[in-house]
């Protein structure tokens, strides 16, 4: 079965449910502090939109099981299209299917849509080895524009930060066991990419002078692996481009947050 015969595979719809205590876990896990009432307390409580992203996961996992890819494919990148607040609790009614398959000669990327109607979310997942079935390659990478210095500021994660994240959703054992860790080159477990993202649209907000919750576009490119505890370097400009860099070098690339 070629990669190409994946594309346009309903992977079927999901009912998920959650509660403020779910909300709260999810705001302090991607970098909320006890002073942000309005994101830990139930009597203020406003919904950060990624939070719909763990809502979502099921569907890249259930596209992993059916065997589209192994355990070598990596999340390459996220877009999130936010049309209406998430509500403090409910559920959502969510679909998933998958979109385009490109061909990258030595790999495969596959894009993984997931629709409500509060949001659209697409996981791009990079699958070493399923390239060369023949197929379009796809948008290549822009290249670099000249453009004066941004905004810089900083985005803080914390040494015990994958371990909680992994609490709303994501249990991938690079996130939490050294030896899995170890086998993707890694010296002790990585923060989840989707756990960096949210933390940097914390800091962005603040530096657009906007509430994190108002968020309604999203997208960054995941570049290079983030440990828990790192000080991350976060360079932003007035159009909502940003890129998030550690020691200078790119962990999230073609960076793009707008808020209302």
């Amino acid at each position: 079965m070629s990669a190409a015969d994946w594309a346009g595979r309903d992977l079927g719809e999901r009912t998920v449910g959650y509660d403020e205590k779910d909300v709260i876990l999810y705001a302090l896990a991607v970098g909320a502090q006890a002073t942000d009432l309005d994101l830990v307390f139930e009597d203020r409580l406003r919904v950060l939109p990624t939070f719909g992203l763990t809502l979502a996961q099921w569907a890249p996992d259930v596209l992993a099981g059916a065997g589209a890819f192994d355990d070598r494919a990596v999340h390459g990148s996220q877009t999130l299209e936010v049309r209406r607040p998430l509500p403090r609790t409910g559920a959502l009614r969510l679909s998933g299917r998958v979109g385009e398959v490109w061909d990258k000669g030595s790999a495969a990327i596959f894009d993984v849509i997931v629709e409500c109607e509060e949001f659209t979310a697409t996981w791009s997942l990079f699958a070493p080895g399923l390239g060369g079935f023949g197929g379009e390659r796809g948008a290549s990478r822009t290249a670099p524009v000249t453009r004066p210095a941004g905004i810089g500021a900083v985005v803080r994660t914390f040494p015990t930060q994958a371990a909680l994240y992994r609490l709303t959703g994501d249990r991938h054992r690079i996130h939490i066991d050294p030896e899995a860790s170890a086998r993707i080159g890694q010296p002790r477990p990585i923060l989840q990419g989707l756990c960096t993202l949210a933390s940097t649209t914390l800091v962005l907000a603040t530096e657009q002078g906007a509430h994190p919750a108002d968020l309604t576009a999203l997208q960054g490119r995941f570049s290079g692996p983030v440990l828990p505890g790192d000080t991350l370097e976060v360079e932003s400009w007035p159009d909502g481009d940003f890129e998030l860099r550690r020691d200078g070098v790119p962990v999230i690339s073609d960076g793009r947050a707008v808020f209302a």
